[in-house]
């Protein structure tokens, strides 16, 4: 049945916090990720933080900026299979808990 596209989101580091600044992307749009693979970094006040990926796919498209700082759970990126076709508007307007 093939993987439905997903968003990803930028994480809750710790209780206190609100929003991270996006460092940067670890992987390309079309590179494939595995679930647990480090897929890009955050910056909070203690440190910098790899963040691993929730999902396994091919990233299909990035929004985050680096030095952007992004409330958390705001989509920043879309994983899902090789060439295919989600409804963006869906995906960037849904919220998903990622406990």
């Amino acid at each position: 049945m093939g993987t439905m596209a997903k968003a990803v989101v930028m994480p809750r580091s710790d209780v206190m916090t609100t929003e991270s600044t996006f460092i940067g992307w670890l992987k390309d749009v079309g590179e494939p990720v595995e679930i647990g693979e480090p897929l890009f970094q955050v910056e909070t006040e203690k440190s910098v933080l790899d963040i691993e990926s929730l999902y396994e796919g091919v990233l299909l498209e990035t929004f985050a900026e680096p030095g952007q700082v992004y409330g958390i759970g705001v989509p920043i990126g879309i994983i899902g299979s090789p060439g295919e076709k989600y409804d963006r508007e869906a995906l960037l307007g849904r919220k998903e808990n990622s406990e």
